[in-house]
């Protein structure tokens, strides 16, 4: 999968509430990432635990190499108002 332009990945399962609505947020504000899911690639899930040392998802990974887990709307609005991003 390429990286956007705008540097976020985002590590998610369909069946996760919260994936999805960090994916809608991401979706709403317009903003460019890269979605993994999990459920077509398990051994991202490898990847997701070594960058957040947890299980939980989603893990949203920014530009800055910050990161995360299971974010509330609130964190993702302010980190992506830090960056500049919106």
């Amino acid at each position: 999968m390429s990286e956007t332009s705008s540097g976020i990945t985002m590590f998610g399962a369909a069946w996760c509430s919260d994936c999805r609505r960090t994916k809608a947020q991401l979706d709403g504000l317009g903003v460019e990432y890269t979605y993994i899911d999990l459920e077509a690639d398990p051994a991202a899930a490898d990847v997701a635990r070594d960058i957040s040392g947890r299980t939980q998802i989603p893990v949203v990974v920014y530009p800055d190499s910050s990161h995360h887990v299971e974010p509330s709307n609130a964190d993702v609005d302010a980190k992506l108002r830090e960056l500049s991003l919106i």
